[in-house]
């Protein structure tokens, strides 16, 4: 079972509620709110180990944490024709391949 601090937060300012937002990227229900960045993030990581203790309980298995997945480096990427011409051509001008014209704007 990963353990709450392996999980992937991150903490903003929310104009909207006036106070600091954590969120959990593995478990994007959740969140934490505090009037700083400190306790948003120790709200989220003790909502996580509260849901980790809950989901142990009922033999649920949790999401793995993003830095423990494997990533192969290569992914499918579905597009309009006409955008793939166009791309396909810009990458042609700069004498770069397709692949290195859209890592680049990754």
């Amino acid at each position: 079972m990963p353990k709450a601090e392996e999980y992937t937060y991150r903490v903003f300012w929310s104009a909207e509620d006036e106070a600091y937002l954590a969120t959990i990227a593995e478990f994007p229900r959740l969140s934490s709110i505090e009037s700083t960045q400190a306790q948003a993030l120790a709200g989220a990581v003790e909502l996580v180990r509260f849901i980790l203790g809950e989901m142990e309980k009922d033999q649920q298995e949790p999401p793995l944490p993003l830095a423990q997945k494997v990533y192969s480096g290569e992914i499918r990427l579905r597009m309009p024709k006409e955008v793939h011409r166009r791309v396909a051509c810009e990458a042609a001008e700069q004498g770069v391949s397709l692949n290195q014209l859209l890592v680049s704007r990754i």
